[in-house]
C-alpha cells in the first residue's frame, strides 16, 4: 500500500525481469511476479528493510486510499467471498437434480431419469437436503460472515440468522399463496397493543445484510460503552435482541422490498422488449466492473435473482465475460509465444481467465495493451447479447469461465454452448485484426511491433 500511488515508477518496476505486471486495485499498488514471488520477496524485504504486515493490516492501509464507492464494494467483497463456495456447490446440486427430474429423455420413452429409476430418484431426494440447506438458509450464512467481517460475535450472526429462517415463521415461498386474512390471525406476533408479523426471509439476501449489519453495529456500541466486567452478560443480550426486533420490524420489510425492486428492475431488462441491448451492454462492461471492483455487487443481485426467480440470467454473461477476455488474452499468447517474458504472463493469464479468474488477463495483458481488452469487450457483449436472447438462465452462481455451462439450467445448455463458441471465436479474430490494423494499440513499445508481427505472421504463414 502506497502513500501515493503517483510516486510509483511503473516502466521502471515492469522492466524488472521478474516483474509481470502491475495494477493498482482496492487501494493497493499490486505487482505481479508469478511462480518466483516467495524468492523476489525475501530479496525485496532483505534489499528495502520494509518488512511485511499481515492481510488485515494491509487491508486497513488500503481502505485509507478508496473512495466511498471502493469501500462499499469492499465491504460487499469480503462479505459475499466466504459464501460463494457454498453457492457453486447448490448450484451444481441444482443444475444436477433438474437433469434427473425435468429433462424427459426419447430414450427412456419420455421419462425423466427420477421417473424411471428408482435409485436415481433417491439422489434426487437426497441431494435436495444440501440444496435447500443452501439457498433456503442463506440469511444465516450472510449474517455469520458480517459478523465474521466486522470483527463481531460469529455465534451471534449465526443465531441471529436462524432467528429470519425459524420454521417458527412463515416460509417466505408461501407468503404468496397465503391469503392476508390468514397472515393476520395466525402468522404474527400479538403484543396486545399491536402485532408483528412472524414472516421468514428464506434467501432473502438484503434483509440478512441490513439485519446482520445492525447486530454488528450494536455490538461494536456496547462494546464500547458497557464496562468490560459485565460486557459478558450484557452486550451478547444488547445487541441481539434488538437487532432481532429491527430485522423483523423494518429492516426486514424494507430490505425486502428492496431486493425485490432490484431483482424487478433486473429482470425487466433481461426480459424486456430490448433485452438484447441490456445482454450487449452488461457484457461489454462487466470487465470494466471487474478492474473498479464494481462487480462483486452482482454476487447480491444474482442471489437476489435465484430467490425471486428460481434462476438468474446475470450469470451466465459474467461467466462468457471470463471467456471473452481469457481469448483475448490467448490470442495475444500466440502473437508472442516466442517471447519468453510475454508468454509467462499470458498463457497461465488464460487458462486463469478460462477457469473464471480474469484478473491476471485484465492486469497483466489485456488492459496494459488496450487492443486485447476492447477485443475481449466486444465478444462478451456479442455473447451476452445472444446469451439473453435465448434466455439463457444459471440454476445459481458456478464456477466461472468454461466449467460455467455446469450451473446452466439443462434446458439453456446448447444455446449457452453457442454463446460461448461466439465468446471465443470473436476476441480471438478481432485481438489479431486490431493488432494488424493497428487499431487501439495505444501502448508505447506494443505499437512499434506491429511491423515485426506482420512480417512474421508473413513468414508463417505464406
Amino acid at each position: 500500500v502506497l502513500g501515493n500511488d503517483k510516486k510509483a515508477n511503473v516502466k521502471a518496476i515492469e522492466s524488472i525481469p521478474a516483474v509481470k505486471g502491475t495494477f493498482t486495485n482496492a487501494g493497493q499498488f499490486q505487482v505481479i511476479i508469478g511462480n518466483d514471488v516467495p524468492i523476489f520477496y525475501n530479496d525485496f524485504t532483505a534489499v528495502s528493510g520494509i518488512e511485511g504486515v499481515s492481510k488485515e493490516a494491509a487491508k486497513s492501509a488500503a481502505k485509507s486510499n478508496q473512495n466511498v464507492v471502493q469501500g462499499v464494494m469492499t465491504t460487499l467483497a469480503e462479505i459475499f467471498t466466504p459464501i460463494i463456495p457454498a453457492l457453486i456447490v447448490g448450484g451444481l446440486i441444482l443444475g444436477f437434480r433438474n437433469v434427473l427430474e425435468g429433462v424427459h429423455w426419447s430414450m427412456l420413452d419420455g421419462k425423466t431419469i427420477t421417473e424411471s429409476s428408482q435409485f436415481w430418484a433417491g439422489v434426487n431426494h437426497f441431494l435436495w437436503l444440501p440444496g435447500e440447506a443452501i439457498f433456503q438458509f442463506l440469511p444465516v450464512g450472510i449474517t455469520w460472515s458480517v459478523s465474521r467481517k466486522m470483527g463481531t460475535s460469529q455465534i451471534l450472526g449465526i443465531v441471529l440468522g436462524i432467528c429470519l429462517v425459524s420454521p417458527q415463521l412463515l416460509n417466505a415461498y408461501a407468503v404468496a399463496s397465503t391469503p392476508a386474512a390468514d397472515i393476520a390471525a395466525n402468522w404474527v406476533w400479538n403484543f396486545g397493543y399491536f402485532t408483528v408479523n412472524r414472516i421468514g426471509y428464506q434467501a432473502q439476501v438484503i434483509p440478512a445484510l441490513l439485519a446482520g449489519l445492525s447486530l454488528s453495529y450494536l455490538e461494536i456500541f456496547w462494546r464500547k460503552h458497557i464496562p468490560e466486567v459485565i460486557s459478558m452478560i450484557f452486550v451478547p443480550f444488547l445487541s441481539l435482541i434488538p437487532a432481532l426486533i429491527l430485522a423483523h420490524t423494518v429492516l426486514g420489510p424494507i430490505g425486502w422490498t428492496i431486493g425485490q425492486g432490484l431483482s424487478s428492475v433486473v429482470l425487466a431488462g433481461l426480459t424486456g422488449p430490448v433485452k438484447w441491448l441490456f445482454g450487449a451492454i452488461f457484457g461489454a462492461l462487466y470487465a470494466p466492473f471487474v478492474i473498479t471492483g464494481l462487480h462483486h455487487m452482482t454476487n447480491a443481485i444474482d442471489t437476489q435473482l435465484i430467490a425471486d426467480a428460481g434462476g438468474t440470467a446475470l450469470w451466465p454473461m459474467i461467466a462468457l465475460s471470463n471467456i471473452a477476455q481469457g481469448s483475448a488474452v490467448f490470442a495475444y499468447y500466440f502473437m508472442h509465444r516466442h517471447d519468453e517474458r510475454e508468454a509467462q504472463v499470458s498463457l497461465p493469464a488464460t487458462i486463469s481467465a478460462y477457469l473464471g479468474v480474469t484478473e491476471p488477463a485484465l492486469f497483466g495483458v489485456n488492459v496494459k495493451y488496450i487492443y486485447p481488452f476492447v477485443a475481449g469487450m466486444t465478444g462478451s457483449a456479442l455473447a451476452g447479447m445472444l446469451s439473453v436472447t435465448f434466455n439463457v438462465t444459471a440454476a445459481s452462481i458456478g464456477i466461472g469461465g468454461l466449467p460455467g455451462i455446469l450451473s446452466i439450467q439443462p434446458q439453456y445448455m446448447l444455446p449457452f454452448a453457442g454463446t460461448m463458441l461466439v465468446a471465443i471465436v470473436v476476441p480471438m479474430l478481432l485481438t489479431f485484426f486490431f493488432r494488424k490494423a493497428g487499431l487501439f494499440t495505444k501502448i508505447e513499445g506494443d505499437t512499434n511491433l506491429q511491423a515485426e508481427f506482420v512480417a512474421q505472421e508473413e513468414a508463417e504463414f505464406v
